[in-house]
């Protein structure tokens, strides 16, 4: 049976190499799973807008967390693929993670980050609130090292043909999601 999964690209800068970074590690995935690419840059959502608190299931007051709610819902697990901004991960990430919470509650997660060092900080700080919204993240978080020659304008084919070394991880993490999705 496949499984719906969303694959979320976390950055929104207009310079950002997250959607094909995102397609990259969909390519990775085995055919069991169904995956949709979620960019957030297509669902801009209001910083805290929203009058009640997720978490205790009140209703949306707008038709923009409303048709977020919708998207997130549909979705049997989520692949979040993120840049490490600052050692953290970006604002637009925790801002469509903080405006649902009943959505995210119970379902499989992976998470690949990506950066000059890997991204291991912006993974451990992206698990720690997908535990609190209680998610079930894979053990396994893989990062991919960003060539130096992205800092001097470096195409992104020049990333992604460096990720080789991550392959064994990324299966890893998508055999644990599915291990997830089928518990």
């Amino acid at each position: 049976m496949s499984r719906s999964v969303q694959v979320i690209s976390a950055s929104t800068r207009p310079t950002r190499i997250n959607p094909s970074i995102a397609r990259w590690v969909m390519a990775q995935a085995p055919d069991a799973l169904d995956l949709e690419l979620v960019d957030l840059a297509d669902w801009p959502l209001p910083m805290d807008d929203e009058p009640g608190i997720p978490a205790a299931g009140q209703g949306y007051s707008h038709p923009h967390t409303q048709a977020w709610s919708d998207k997130v819902a549909a979705a049997d697990a989520y692949v979040f693929v993120t840049p490490q901004y600052n050692w953290g991960y970006p604002a637009p990430l925790k801002n469509a993670l903080d405006h649902l919470y009943a959505e995210w509650t119970g379902k499989p997660a992976m998470i690949v980050s990506y950066g000059f060092h890997g991204g291991g900080k912006c993974a451990a700080q992206l698990r720690q609130v997908l535990e609190g919204l209680r998610m079930r993240p894979a053990a396994t978080m893989p990062g991919l090292t960003l060539p130096e020659e992205m800092k001097h304008g470096a195409a992104v084919e020049v990333a992604l043909a460096s990720f080789g070394p991550a392959v064994p991880a990324i299966a890893t993490a998508f055999t644990e999601l599915a291990a997830l999705l089928a518990a």
